[in-house]
């Protein structure tokens, strides 16, 4: 019996180690995929961000065109000249 009992710590070990190596190489593969999601994702942020600062200068150099700047510029004067004269009331 005790030759059988040295054997069985020796497979529990081994088995054990199998199932070790086995949940690692799953858990690497899985870190994989996600890691390359991750590098997809990333890339697909960085296209849309440059599509993004392109749309802004595309409205920049219509509004630049258009005339438009002096019309919002003439907006914000307008809200400070109206507390102005209410200052000048009180």
């Amino acid at each position: 019996m005790d030759g059988h009992d040295a054997e069985d710590p020796k497979q529990s070990t081994a088995d054990m180690t199998v199932f070790v190596q086995n949940l690692l190489q799953q858990m690497q593969s899985r870190f994989q995929t996600m890691s390359e999601s991750i590098i997809v994702k990333i890339d697909e942020m960085g296209s849309r961000i440059g599509e993004l600062e392109q749309s802004i200068n595309d409205l920049r150099a219509e509004m630049g065109v258009e005339g438009s700047p002096s019309p919002s510029a003439s907006t914000p004067s307008k809200v400070k000249d109206e507390p102005k004269p209410a200052d000048d009331a009180t």
